[in-house]
């Protein structure tokens, strides 16, 4: 582990750290014990973005103009600010501070959830400059839409078919191939699945799946996330033990806030190491090159050991 680095290492004022508190909007969540809100002694809090994509105040207004439509930019964007402790890696937590994000992303879904206006929460991190992280202190984030997202709801859509015309889960009979076939997975548990997808976008895209079948997220049970805070960080250190500490993003995909549980879709994450860059032929064409075979991938991280 590395040590952790002063809050103006990188010559960068750090409003996360509990000595700038007040460069922060109040908390809407903190975990602590027994100090008064937006004070020191946090483990873990949650903020609105000082700079949101999305305000929460207002009404949608929704109209037409001409062929077009649009709206106001209602919505939540929020920051989990993981650790008290300037340290710039997920990795570099305890499982248990892991486990904590984690419930606290569960815990944000289901309040925003009663705010009927918002369909959809999308829980990520980006981690490294490349990957659009503007802060080093290592946090996530989540933003909370007005509607379901275009990838989202195409998503949806092919696993309904999958269902209606097999009458089983498409992520279900993944995980049930790729255990079978070995040569793309990563890690398993008995509740947890970490594959290196079949026709991945981007080299070493990471995909953790988990056995029970759930649509979301937000439905998960304390030991699913006290196996997946390990499962995470195993992966993670994986990744970064394999490519040099690569920049990435991680996105939690999960069904639409309003939908009931569904039979078809099947909530995970999605890992994706900054390594190539997207130009004009994936943009154009909605192809990728990748380079490198999901097999060859799952083994170098296989071969990382660490768990």
């Amino acid at each position: 582990m590395r040590e952790s680095v002063p809050a103006v290492a990188s010559g960068r004022f750090c409003p996360f750290c509990p000595e700038n508190e007040g460069k922060t909007p109040p908390e809407v969540l903190a975990y602590r014990e027994g100090s008064a809100p937006n004070t020191p002694g946090w483990s873990l809090r949650v903020v609105p973005n000082k700079f949101p994509v999305l305000g929460i105040e207002g009404d949608l207004d929704r109209e037409g103009e001409g062929i077009f439509d649009r709206m106001q930019g209602i919505g939540a964007h929020e920051v989990v600010i993981e650790t008290p402790e300037h340290v710039l890696s997920m990795t570099e937590l305890s499982e248990r501070k892991i486990e904590d994000v984690l419930c606290a992303f569960r815990e944000r879904v289901n309040d925003l959830k009663n705010d009927r206006r918002l369909k959809y929460v999308l829980l990520f991190k980006n981690h490294g400059e490349a990957a659009g992280a503007t802060l080093e202190h290592t946090h996530s984030q989540l933003i909370a839409l007005p509607v379901v997202p275009k990838r989202v709801q195409e998503e949806l859509e092919v696993t309904e078919a999958y269902y209606e015309f097999k009458e089983r889960c498409l992520f279900c009979d993944l995980i049930r191939q790729e255990t079978k076939a070995g040569t793309r997975v990563v890690t398993e548990t008995d509740q947890f699945l970490v594959v290196e997808p079949y026709a991945p976008r981007f080299p070493f895209e990471t995909w953790i799946l988990p056995r029970r079948h759930r649509s979301h997220f937000e439905a998960a049970d304390g030991g699913e996330l006290s196996n997946l805070a390990w499962v995470l960080k195993s992966t993670l250190r994986k990744l970064e033990k394999v490519l040099e500490r690569p920049p990435y993003n991680v996105v939690i995909h999960s069904a639409p806030l309003q939908d009931p549980a569904s039979a078809s879709y099947h909530w995970h994450i999605e890992i994706i190491p900054k390594l190539t860059r997207v130009a004009g032929f994936e943009w154009g064409t909605g192809f990728y090159i990748n380079p490198t075979p999901p097999e060859e991938s799952a083994q170098f991280l296989r071969d990382a050991g660490l768990g």
